[in-house]
């Protein structure tokens, strides 16, 4: 029959960011600046916090894990664009668009639950600083970091595999310049009314952090407004403005994406995900980071190593 699941041997179409070859050609320009932005960028902060004593400290070891998904989160994508456009194609396998989904979902999940960390330990360093050394112990930083490793992926694996169950007919053409679970959705000819609810669910998933960084935000103002001085309303800012900053263009592109009705999907929702996974991921180690002192000292220790050797 004509609408048996050829799913095997299905090759999907990426139609990219634009539908106009002018405003394709920007997008392709545009990545090629933002990527060796964005690897250089958080190779150095990695680098930097590895090599340097003084950044051995929580904050900076959730810092070097955030650079190091921004980099693979990025890389899972950005490449085959910019490879599909230099070969004039945008095609990509069944099997490839599923193995991009998967880690997109993982990546994208674990970047949320770092994020969360990072809140939970400013929380606790500023409203509980007699304790912090305690609290946010080096076990207590790897077993976050695995954690959200960990729920990532388990989380990410059945909604690949519910997109890999309905069969594709028909046509082929991804809303997107990557493959995620909706435009993907969008192409299938079978029931996915179970796939649609698990897709709040991946919501639900996503907010579970986003509720812990908005408690953790409010315990550290609360903290810092009982100190009578504008000093402390400025740490406060200083300490978590730059924070809900990433925070809100984050969630705020996710949901954007998830919460519009799939019927409606198209590819002007393909614009924000530009904002979450290349701009985000290439702005991260200069809000985080070099607005950081310390930060711009072990930078400066490295290149000065760096240029003696």
């Amino acid at each position: 029959m004509k609408e048996d699941n050829q799913s095997s041997t299905l090759d999907f179409i990426l139609l990219g960011v634009s539908s106009q070859q002018e405003q394709d050609n920007f997008f392709f320009i545009l990545f090629l600046f933002i990527f060796p932005i964005t690897l250089i960028g958080n190779l150095l902060i990695i680098l930097a916090i590895c090599s340097d004593i003084c950044l051995h400290n929580p904050m900076y070891f959730f810092i070097a894990n955030l650079s190091f998904v921004n980099i693979v989160l990025f890389s899972v994508t950005i490449p085959k664009v910019t490879a599909n456009h230099l070969l004039s194609t945008k095609a990509i396998s069944f099997g490839g668009s599923l193995t991009q989904m998967y880690f997109l979902i993982a990546l994208g999940n674990t970047d949320s639950y770092i994020l969360a960390a990072m809140a939970y330990d400013r929380a606790v360093a500023i409203s509980r600083p007699l304790h912090y050394t305690m609290t946010i112990s080096s076990r207590t930083c790897i077993l976050l970091v695995i954690g959200s490793w960990m729920v990532e992926n388990i989380n990410a694996l059945p909604h690949t595999l519910l997109t890999a169950s309905p069969s594709f007919c028909g046509n082929q053409e991804v809303a997107n310049f990557y493959c995620d679970v909706v435009p993907l959705l969008k192409l299938s000819c079978s029931d996915i009314h179970f796939n649609v609810k698990m897709l709040y669910l991946r919501v639900g998933v996503f907010s579970v952090p986003l509720l812990c960084i908005i408690v953790s935000c409010v315990q550290v103002f609360s903290t810092v407004l009982h100190v009578p001085s504008t000093k402390g309303v400025r740490k406060a800012f200083s300490t978590c403005g730059s924070h809900l900053t990433v925070v809100s263009l984050y969630y705020g592109t996710v949901m954007g994406m998830y919460f519009c009705p799939l019927t409606s999907y198209s590819l002007k929702d393909a614009v924000m995900t530009v904002m979450y996974i290349a701009v985000t991921s290439m702005l991260n180690p200069f809000i985080y980071s070099l607005r950081n002192r310390d930060m711009k000292a072990a930078l400066g220790r490295l290149f000065r190593k760096e240029t003696s050797t």
